[in-house]
């Protein structure tokens, strides 16, 4: 190892278990070598830093200078009346309430900023200030114009002409852009979902008016001494999740769509093998993915191909880690490397030459990890800088957009020579079929001539499919790295549940060979493996990146309108888990789900122990109020059952409890269908 590497390493004074800290080989062996060369990651963290108990109870507030007031439950729960207050008199209640709608603040804000970037990116595209980005996704465009209020057909001399694309650019640029702080009305893309839970909205009082607006007030509510009824906390939380999901997420999805392509089911390969020696390997890190497009077009250039081979290398190997790493393969096929956990590891193995990062998920301690070796760590957001001087900061400007992806690569490329003596690319890579969403499943299904989603609901009425999961999220240090994912996932599927999975989860389907065709007759039951088999599909679909959980949303809605499954997306057969989750997205993720119909099942805890009131409002009287509900569950096989549990329970309400037998078509029944 170059003498760089000695330099700056730090031991720590207990080291993680490889075999206990992660089910993946790869990611034993990097750790394993983190230690040998004194490094210290994520993994050894955990082992040193404790969490804090009464934190994780949700029961410590810190909203003013009087506090940290801490409520801890009494031995043996609470006896009789909870007469446990803070300075203000705040109860327990009121504490949990304020901790829970601050996190969901803290991932609405989080998703709904990534969505404003990409409006204000399109909108420079509508009003033609970059060359650098297009709409390659016109069909798409056109199909959420309306949603907007935007008219996609202009009538001249009695006929109906189609409008002209740019016309209808900007229209839905304005529009989409204003989301976020209309002073009039409510948010545009909630007429999207099911008129039975836009009712639902209605009556409970949560349809977000602007998507700002939910996010600032939550700050303004959990300030000292103002909303003090934890029922009036949560709803509030409820509306800005809506504002999160139904909203900046949504239309962030759509827009990404529209400018750099819908995606289509493709192959790739994934983990930490997919590195090579003898390459440039530049991994992307992050969530937005309006630089590393750009990355991407600079990478496959001549220019930087050519660069590269007179630096001594054979070639640019481009790949990505958490919603970066998604975003990259959904639409080119770029390998991830790996998941959240696995970011230190990467330049671990002495061949990273640049990571490139931008907002959410990002260690701080990836700078002290650069250090050991030669990596060039380059931040590119104006919001999120490091503090240690061997960080590169090229702040990205979507007008100049090429010009600062080619300045990156080129770093990457010059850095090469730079590496040390030992490089240590673990050997196991897997390959994957990703690019799935709402249009590709739609026609995978129904056929290029009639795209539909009655053959899934179809499937799901006679029994072949059980019901439908979707399993997405972080990881957390506080678990086994991918174990819960895997292990809910693998039951899930075992149980003829079909699989919907976004974000890092996604990244540990694919790692463990989840996400090909092939899985079927290895892990699923009878019913699910045959249609998967008939289909061509993996029983795991990669939906994309965390703020594409909305595409979920909008499949539910989906099979919500091929009928025969209900009326409104809580009749579904169908249950949500975020099994190692970790940030505040999760929260406000999981909360929009609840809100729109959706059991929800989270992984290792939930911060609601010291307060059992708010902890039985979740998990029980929000399912009358919204259809869906909380719940939480750490052993994985539990929780996998909890959800199949779940997914009967609507089975029976929908009268479809029972195998029926198939029953053949003719054209006649077929005519009846009618034409879409």
């Amino acid at each position: 190892m170059a003498e760089e590497t000695k330099v700056s390493a730090v031991k720590a004074p207990q080291q993680a278990d490889p075999m206990e800290a992660s089910i993946e080989v790869s990611t034993q062996e990097m750790i394993r070598r983190a230690q040998k060369l004194q490094i210290e990651t994520v993994f050894d963290r955990a082992v040193t830093m404790k969490p804090c108990a009464i934190g994780m109870q949700g029961i410590c507030c810190k909203n003013c200078a009087m506090g940290p007031c801490r409520l801890p439950l009494p031995k043996g729960g609470v006896q009789g009346d909870d007469t446990r207050k803070g300075l203000c008199g705040a109860t327990p209640n009121t504490i949990a309430a304020r901790n829970w709608i601050r996190m969901i603040a803290g991932g609405a804000a989080a998703h709904s900023d990534h969505g404003r970037g990409v409006a204000l990116t399109f909108l420079s595209v509508a009003r033609k200030e970059t060359k650098d980005y297009t709409i390659k996704d016109p069909a798409k465009l056109i199909s959420i114009a309306p949603y907007f209020g935007v008219a996609t057909t202009v009538e001249v001399d009695g006929k109906k002409l189609d409008r002209d694309i740019d016309e209808i650019a900007l229209g839905v640029a304005e529009a989409a852009v204003a989301e976020w702080g209309k002073t009039d009305g409510f948010l545009s893309y909630l007429k999207r979902a099911p008129q039975p839970l836009q009712d639902k909205w209605e009556k409970q009082g949560v349809k977000p008016r602007n998507i700002d607006r939910e996010i600032v007030e939550i700050m303004h509510r959990t300030h000292m001494g103002v909303d003090q009824d934890y029922k009036n906390l949560l709803k509030q939380g409820a509306r800005a999740s809506i504002a999160d999901g139904w909203g900046g997420s949504m239309i962030g999805t759509d827009l990404q769509d529209v400018m750099f392509g819908t995606p289509a089911p493709l192959q790739a390969e994934a983990n930490l093998g997919v590195m090579k020696a003898d390459h440039v390997n530049i991994i992307v890190h992050g969530h937005e993915p309006l630089l590393s497009e750009m990355i991407v077009a600079a990478a496959q250039s001549q220019e930087m191909i050519d660069l590269a081979k007179q630096n001594g290398a054979k070639g640019i190997q481009l790949s990505g880690i958490c919603c970066t790493a998604n975003e990259l393969l959904q639409r080119h096929g770029i390998p991830p490397a790996g998941t959240f956990l696995q970011q230190e590891l990467a330049i671990i193995t002495g061949a990273c030459d640049a990571m490139v990062v931008d907002v959410q998920c990002i260690f701080q301690n990836l700078a002290n990890v650069a250090k050991c070796f030669h990596t060039k760590l380059i931040t590119t957001h104006p919001i999120a800088r490091m503090e240690q001087e061997n960080v590169i900061h090229i702040e990205f400007d979507e007008h100049y957009a090429m010009q600062d992806a080619m300045r990156i690569v080129k770093m990457a490329v010059e850095n090469f020579q730079n590496r040390g003596a030992e490089v240590m690319i673990p050997q196991h890579k897997t390959t994957q079929i990703a690019g799935f969403g709402v249009e590709s499943i739609q026609y995978h299904l129904g056929g290029s001539f009639r795209g539909s989603y009655y053959t899934l609901n179809d499937n799901i009425i006679n029994g072949r499919i059980r019901g439908i999961a979707g399993v997405v999220g972080c990881n957390n240090a506080r678990t086994k790295h991918n174990e819960e994912h895997i292990t809910i996932i693998k039951e899930l599927i075992k149980n003829d549940v079909i699989v919907l999975t976004t974000g890092c989860s996604a990244i540990a389907a694919g790692i463990h060979g989840l996400l090909t065709p092939g899985a079927a007759a290895v892990h699923c039951g009878p019913g699910l493996a045959e249609v998967c088999e008939t289909v061509g599909i993996p029983p795991v679909l990669h939906l994309g990146s965390c703020v594409d959980n909305s595409r979920i949303l909008l499949a539910a809605t989906e099979v919500v309108k091929a009928g025969g499954l209900g009326n409104d997306i809580c009749d579904l057969p169908a249950a949500g888990s975020a099994p190692e989750w970790m940030s505040e997205k999760a929260i406000s993720i999981g909360q929009y789900f609840v809100s729109s119909g959706v059991y929800t099942v989270f992984g290792y805890s939930l911060p609601l122990e010291g307060a059992p009131v708010v902890k039985d409002y979740l998990y029980k009287t929000m399912e009358d109020m919204y259809g869906g509900m909380w719940d939480c569950e750490a052993d994985p096989v539990k929780h996998a059952h909890k959800m199949i549990a779940h997914i009967d329970k609507k089975r029976k309400a929908l009268g479809i409890d029972k195998a029926r037998d198939r029953v053949l078509m003719d054209m006649a029944d077929r005519q009846k269908l009618g034409m879409e």
